[in-house]
């Protein structure tokens, strides 16, 4: 050890200098793309803001959100784990990122990490003619009778767990339960259920609910990715859900070459894709793109990763919001007691569906006023010109942010106010370009009305069914992010049946 000091003694004032060199380099890197733009003058060697980011992303968030408000830029800048960021405010710039999705210039990432997490394959990364064909492929999975089918899965798992949430909330009696977890266990079993319901015992059920659980704990987590960490974990269930739901594709394909109905996404999904296999194979070519089993599973894993955290998000900000709305929960209760009686056991058809114009307007209202996925992230592919003063340089991770966009233009964006959304005024076609709560331009949410279908059907279903009331506290609705925005206390409410008797759903 001494003679290792001894030799190391003579170097280290050069390795301080290095040392030195390099944090003043990256000071100057940072300061050079920065310019003007507000943001941190300064920042941490390495990590950046990486910290505050990690320990609470709301406030970060919040600051970058004031800091491109307050000087008129739009956008602000800042600096995290060795990567330029960009935070984007103005929607009209946010529009020119969603539309600028190509090889030499925005491309999706859908998450800081997210290529270590999810591939390089996935259907987030996919770019012109490619993630164009793909999108073809997809477009059967949310024809009208392909949704009329989703909603009838959709109410059977919204009933089954709304009757388990009132049992834990009596068993908890006095004491409220948190929804956080729960709403997200009825969402994951809604999101099997709905894409790949037939295909998945009940043992694979539950490995999969604690593999996702590993997923959504590593999205929080910095990308180090050595034995233990959660980001390994992650990254491990990731792989382990990416081959239960390939093993899902090839037994929906054998069901459609049998030309059975189609009853859950990936059969609609592969009734097409059958037809096109057989043909390829009898003229000897090989099989088409986008069809081969591994690459079906990457596909159907981005439909869960969509679907399920955003719809947990809305599914908790509906309970709150509901909560401190009475008026509106009495016109929800008053609209589906006209179309819908729990005491006909039988299911919300797609035409009694279309019919509740206020409760569409509420989940809608829900969607604009917390906005799930609150940033998209994308990485420059090249030096973008975001405006005629500012390039984005090459290699920046850029968020626009949807949820400051569904923050502008409305009127009194900041009150919860579903009439906005009324054929009387038509905020939604308005204010069209500042609702980006599913995105835009050529990666904008495939699944948009299967999500709305669903936050529709849950509000017209826990309203009608049970009552409910929130127990709140100081700061309870602060935003917390799991890895989507929910209230910070994970919604803690008492529930008790309100109806005579749940009604008995059933498929047949």
């Amino acid at each position: 050890m001494n003679s290792l000091l001894a030799f190391l003694s003579p170097l280290l004032p050069f390795l301080a200098s290095l040392v030195f060199l390099v944090i003043f380099l990256e000071q100057i890197s940072y300061l050079k793309k920065k310019r003007s733009v507000p943001g941190p003058p300064l920042v941490l060697p390495f990590v950046g803001n990486a910290i505050p980011l990690v320990r609470n992303p709301a406030r970060f968030w919040e600051i970058q959100a004031s800091l491109a408000k307050s000087s008129g830029h739009g956008f602000s800048v800042n600096y995290i784990a060795g990567n330029f960021i960009v935070f984007i405010r103005d929607t009209e710039l946010s529009h020119k990122i969603f539309a600028n999705v190509h090889s030499d210039a925005m491309n999706l990432v859908g998450h800081p990490f997210g290529k270590k997490l999810f591939g390089e394959d996935n259907l987030i990364y996919m770019l012109g003619q490619k993630h164009k064909d793909l999108r073809r492929r997809i477009a059967p999975n949310f024809t009208t009778k392909a949704l009329s089918t989703y909603t009838a899965l959709q109410q059977i798992i919204i009933l089954k767990h709304l009757k388990i949430w009132d049992q834990k909330s009596s068993e908890s009696s006095p004491k409220p339960i948190p929804l956080r977890f729960l709403a997200r266990d009825l969402n994951l079993e809604t999101s099997q259920m709905v894409f790949v319901g037939p295909y998945l015992g009940e043992e694979i059920r539950e490995n999969f609910r604690t593999d996702y659980n590993l997923f959504n704990v590593g999205l929080m987590k910095l990308p180090i990715d050595l034995p233990g960490t959660g980001f390994r974990n992650a990254r491990l269930a990731v792989d382990r859900l990416v081959e239960v739901l390939a093993d899902c594709a090839k037994q929906s394909k054998a069901k459609m070459k049998r030309e059975e109905e189609p009853s859950c996404l990936i059969d609609f999904w592969m009734q097409d894709t059958v037809k096109e296999l057989e043909e390829a194979a009898a003229a000897g070519l090989p099989e088409p793109v986008h069809t081969s089993n591994f690459e079906l599973g990457l596909y159907l894993f981005d439909f869960l990763f969509a679907a399920q955290d955003a719809s947990t998000s809305s599914l908790l900000w509906a309970v709150s919001l509901l909560d401190s709305h009475p008026d509106v929960v009495a016109k929800v209760r008053e609209e589906v007691q006209s179309i819908w009686s729990p005491e006909s056991d039988s299911l919300i058809s797609s035409e009694q569906l279309a019919e509740m114009k206020y409760t569409q307007a509420v989940a809608r209202e829900v969607v604009r006023y917390r906005a799930p996925a609150t940033v998209v992230p994308h990485v420059a592919a090249a030096n973008f010109p975001l405006t005629e003063s500012y390039i984005i340089p090459k290699g920046a991770i850029v968020f626009p942010s949807a949820y400051e966009s569904c923050q502008q233009g409305f009127v009194e964006p900041e009150q919860f106010d579903p009439e906005r959304f009324s054929e009387e005024r038509q905020e939604d076609r308005i204010f069209k370009r500042n609702f980006l709560a599913f995105g835009a331009g050529s990666h904008q949410c495939v699944g948009q009305r299967y999500a709305l279908n669903h936050l529709v059907l849950f509000i017209a279903m826990f309203c009608t069914l049970l009552d409910f009331k929130r127990h709140r506290s100081d700061g309870c609705d602060e935003i917390a992010f799991n890895p989507t925005i929910c209230p910070k206390d994970d919604c803690m409410v008492s529930i008790c049946r309100r109806c005579p008797r749940f009604p008995n759903l059933s498929l047949q």
